[in-house]
């Protein structure tokens, strides 16, 4: 421990802690727009300068450490000035759109500059040159409004081991983009939008679906069906101000009916019907002598990144599609039937804490009736903004109910949100079928928490199951080089390509960087996630009387032919560039 002094206040800290971290001890906020814990400390904006005394320039606390008898001072004129100035500056080479910017309200360039009474127009010459990518079918990128903070570039490397974005040019001339001045749509981009998350100001975004379903729901030839993921319903609320993780599910179904769907259902229903696809899968492989390890196949940023990346082991992957292209599918086949509707007249909206989900509806194999299973995908983001367009007060609503029959779901299909809660539902479920008994303990705790990679071996009638869990795809791709090198010993693999699961996906709300470094929010969201499921009811996916009812009416049994046809899909290997 070392003693140290923060606007002559006296602290005592671990030696080796930065400035930064020093002060939000002694609880005083420096405001920073490149630093993103353990991603990127890289001192480049300058915001986060202070005064040390002794020092004969000032220093960004992101990076420099405290030592014995330092005394930092964070607020000084000289302080104040400079992080003023290098807002103005970093304005003056900004595209001022901010009342109709898609992050209006959440940029944090927006924030410092009202903070710091910034004079925009001070610095006024010059723009440098700015690309506008548009050429994927789920995000924008806007180098008119980047701030060249590096935030994304770290993200798609560090987080997700992609890396197809980075600085280019020198100086002025500097820019963020992909190698050789390729557009996104380029490259090996899996589409997780983890980019999106980290970035400040409003550089990178979802491509937008909403004027589309709105349009949709004014279609008197359409009846709208919407779906909501596991995910959405502990991070909606963050948008009407409550707390991170807070479970506004009742009040989400509210809006949703008010908005004017015809029918609001439940992905989580989907999700169950994963499981039984996915279990009885993973038990005809071990009886079988099938590929293992089997590997999930709900994340489809995590299926484009084994397409690109290990297009040899794609034999691994579950052929079951995703619990959003199951619900699709289902919607118009098995629901379309019940109504006595043609599959065209119907519109499959799915909300979804994931951005890859708008490219995922784009793939081949996906229209099991003839048209897309799934018409459009919007953001947990999304949904927020369109609940404030139809001017409906959230946080008034009462609490309702799905509806039926896509709309019951158990706790297994709710956990898929968190990493490691597909392998956990799938375990549920596998371990009560091959044993033909009850399991009287169905919580594994051991593919839970927010680890990058988790492991664990379970004894499952008789026979020895290693099983592991990586969220994010750099760990991904440590699992998948032990596959490539022949030494993997795991017989079951979930992945999931966002750190933490889909709860921290890359369409949830956005989190300023001062949140993100001291608030762990994806295991908040999971917390909710399951102390939701230990107070349900029905937990296991085989429970589940929809599903039940579907195999009996529809399907017959899981992996039969019917349900191959509707419920299963193929990959193909991509180029790598």
């Amino acid at each position: 421990m070392v003693n140290i002094k923060i606007n002559n206040l006296p602290l005592q800290v671990e030696e080796g802690t930065t400035i930064l971290d020093a002060a939000k001890q002694a609880g005083i906020k420096i405001p920073t727009l490149c630093y993103l814990r353990d991603i990127n400390a890289i001192g480049a904006c300058r915001v986060c300068v202070v005064e040390v005394k002794g020092a004969r320039s000032l220093v960004a606390s992101c990076v420099y450490p405290v030592f014995e008898g330092m005394e930092v001072f964070t607020n000084t004129q000289r302080v104040l000035e400079s992080r003023k100035k290098t807002l103005e500056l970093l304005l003056s080479d900004h595209k001022q759109d901010c009342l109709s910017c898609d992050r209006n309200q959440h940029c944090e360039l927006q924030a410092l500059a009202l903070e710091y009474n910034c004079d925009a127009k001070r610095y006024e010459g010059e723009k440098s040159h700015a690309e506008y990518d548009d050429s994927t079918t789920y995000l924008i990128r806007d180098n008119s409004k980047c701030i060249k903070c590096r935030r994304c570039v770290a993200a798609c490397e560090k987080y997700q081991s992609v890396a197809v974005i980075g600085p280019n040019g020198r100086g002025f001339d500097t820019r963020i983009g992909c190698a050789f001045e390729k557009n996104l749509g380029e490259t090996p981009c899996v589409g997780c939008g983890q980019c999106i998350n980290v970035c400040p100001t409003g550089a990178i975004t979802e491509r937008s679906e909403i004027d589309n379903v709105i349009a949709a729901i004014a279609d008197p030839t359409k009846r709208v069906v919407v779906g909501t993921a596991p995910s959405v319903r502990v991070g909606l609320g963050e948008e009407f101000g409550s707390p991170i993780g807070t479970n506004v599910e009742g009040k989400m179904v509210a809006a949703l009916r008010r908005i004017g769907f015809n029918d609001v259902f439940d992905v989580d229903f989907a999700a169950d019907l994963t499981i039984m696809e996915e279990g009885t899968e993973f038990i005809g492989r071990v009886k079988n002598g099938g590929k293992l390890p089997m590997i999930t196949s709900c994340s489809p940023a995590w299926i484009k990144f084994i397409e690109h990346n290990y297009p040899e082991q794609l034999g691994h992957l579950s052929s079951c599609k995703s619990p959003q292209q199951m619900f699709g599918a289902v919607v118009k086949t098995y629901y379309a039937q019940k109504l006595g509707m043609d599959p065209k007249d119907i519109y499959v909206v799915s909300i979804m804490p994931c951005v890859a989900k708008k490219f995922e509806k784009t793939r081949d194999f996906e229209a099991a009736a003839g048209v897309p299973d799934i018409d459009a995908v919007l953001t947990t983001r999304e949904l927020a903004k369109l609940i404030k367009r139809f001017g409906l007060m959230f946080n008034d609503l009462p609490d309702e109910d799905f509806d039926a029959p896509l709309g019951i779901d158990t706790g297994a299909g709710l956990i898929f949100g968190a990493t490691g809660g597909v392998m956990e539902a799938a375990l549920r479920t596998v371990s009560e079928v091959l044993t033909g008994k009850e399991n009287p303990n169905i919580d594994f705790m051991e593919v839970r928490g927010t680890n990058g990679i988790k492991e664990a071996e379970y004894d499952i009638a008789g026979t020895k199951v290693k099983v592991a869990v990586a969220s994010g795809l750099a760990n991904a791709r440590i699992l998948m080089d032990q596959i490539k090198a022949g030494t993997s010993p795991y017989q079951f693999i979930e992945i999931m390509s966002c750190p933490g699961g889909c709860v921290n996906g890359g369409g949830q709300p956005i989190k300023d960087a001062y949140t993100r470094n001291f608030t762990d929010i994806k295991a908040t969201r999971a917390a909710s996630i399951y102390a939701t499921d230990k107070a349900m009811k029905l937990r296991k996916s085989h429970e589940n009387p929809a599903v039940k009812e579907l195999y009996k009416e529809f399907f017959g049994e899981p992996n039969s032919h019917k349900a191959h046809e509707i419920l299963h899909t193929k990959y193909a290997p991509r180029a790598n560039y």
